[in-house]
């Protein structure tokens, strides 16, 4: 029987996966091209490598009714998988397609930011000493009433529902507790603090961290116990949060040899990676607390802005001084595809954070220079239309929340914009 066409485009996807995926780029580039794909060519997969080897055990031995197949037909997937779903075409709307429905002004240059893990609140931090924490379902509820976008208006429908005065110099990073109503934040005062925003009235912190350099980057536990912090100094710190205790690697030899840039646990928290101004990227065991693969010069050397795993934890996405994004495939130690494009007008002075939309389906980049969000389909690095973010300073601040379409920016002209992707009416009213 002839196979029909939709077959042989499956096939010829199917080989230029493959290539992709051997690093054979330039061949697989010139077969899409020949295939009219050019515009969006398959994504690097060795889907091809894994059904030959599964036919192949057959050939060699027809007889096998009882050998393990390599592909396991009910893995459900979370996320990005590019051995399972390198077919899927985004279902989620283009970054570029968001609009600021909420702007709020801090006093100083905006530096931080993060929502909380089911997204029902935002929160972000200023030179200025302060955090507020605002309200996303008060947020997206005025720009359904059709109020103003800035801070105006009653008490009741007021976003901003907390703001915490406790550091003495800028809050650098800011991260919200997965299981309690406490937000742990950062700061260049070489102290960590913990607030509890369940108490209305409470503006200073109940805990305080003494450290001996400015804190950089925090990530804490998914059970809640634990926080990993990152400073001016090479050496990652672990904290009981209860006991405030603190435990770091007992090899010398595993530290970064510069500044942590940025540190993340994965979500079963079996892992986290690290990124550091030394140019390298380091896997760490989350039990033993010990560097379990590095990667080096993962940049060409640059500085390492940021380092993320994705929801199934099989791949890590980086951001460079360089304006690369890079992901990575752990099981093999290697950058399966590069999103390049921004820093077209000039190189980045600031690092800034690469990250996924919520489902994964973009990888979402701020261009410093340009004032443009860059993104790509992360699956096949396909750049899409660029969104123009309206700050008239650097963007220093970037975060997406993990359960809509909807990201935070803050920058140095002391603002911070609230991003959505508006529902159109005719949707609203069905």
């Amino acid at each position: 029987m002839k196979p029909d066409i939709k077959d042989r485009d499956y096939m010829y996807r199917l080989i230029i996966g493959q290539l992709f995926y051997d690093g054979h780029q330039q061949l697989a580039l010139n077969l899409s091209q020949t295939l009219g794909w050019s515009m969006q060519p398959p994504p690097p997969s060795d889907k091809l490598f894994r059904l030959v080897s599964v036919a192949k055990q057959f050939i060699d031995d027809p007889d096998s009714t009882d050998k393990e197949t390599l592909i396991q037909y009910d893995y459900e997937s979370s996320g990005l998988d590019l051995e399972y779903d390198a077919d899927i075409v985004p279902t989620t709307p283009e970054p570029s397609m968001y609009e600021t429905i909420y702007l709020t002004v801090h006093k100083g240059p905006c530096r931080a930011a993060a929502f909380s893990n089911d997204g029902s609140l935002v929160a972000t931090g200023s030179a200025d000493c302060s955090i507020k924490i605002l309200d996303v379902e008060k947020i997206i509820a005025r720009e359904v009433r059709g109020e103003s976008l800035t801070e105006s208006g009653p008490d009741a429908h007021h976003p901003v529902i907390r703001t915490l005065y406790d550091h003495l110099d800028e809050v650098s990073v800011i991260k919200f507790h997965p299981r309690e109503q406490i937000i742990v934040s950062g700061s260049n005062d070489f102290t960590i603090k913990m607030f509890d925003y369940s108490k209305t009235a409470v503006k200073r912190a109940m805990k305080t961290i003494l450290e001996v350099e400015p804190i950089r980057t925090i990530s804490i536990h998914p059970g809640g116990e634990f926080m990993l912090v990152g400073t001016n100094h090479s050496t990652i710190r672990l904290y009981n949060i209860e006991t405030q205790q603190c435990f770091v690697c007992a090899i010398p030899s595993d530290q970064h040899r510069e500044s942590i840039m940025d540190i993340n646990y994965s979500e079963n928290a079996r892992l986290y990676v690290t990124a550091s101004k030394d140019g390298d990227v380091k896997v760490w065991d989350g039990i033993s607390n010990r560097c379990v693969e590095t990667f080096q010069r993962a940049h060409d050397g640059a500085q390492i802005c940021s380092s993320r795993f994705t929801k199934n934890g099989k791949y890590i996405l980086t951001s460079g001084m360089d304006s690369v994004v890079k992901l990575w495939e752990l099981s093999t130690n290697r950058c399966l595809i590069a999103y390049t494009g921004a820093g077209a007008t000039g190189a980045q002075d600031f690092p800034i954070p690469a990250l996924f939309n919520h489902n994964e389906d973009y990888v979402l980049f701020p261009d410093e220079k340009s004032g443009t969000l860059c993104s790509w389909d992360s699956r096949n690095s396909d750049r899409k239309r660029l969104l123009n973010l309206g700050h008239t300073a650097p963007t220093r601040a970037f975060e997406h929340s993990p359960t809509m379409a909807a990201f935070i920016t803050g920058s140095d002209d002391f603002r911070a914009r609230f991003w959505y992707k508006k529902i159109l009416p005719e949707l609203r009213n069905a």
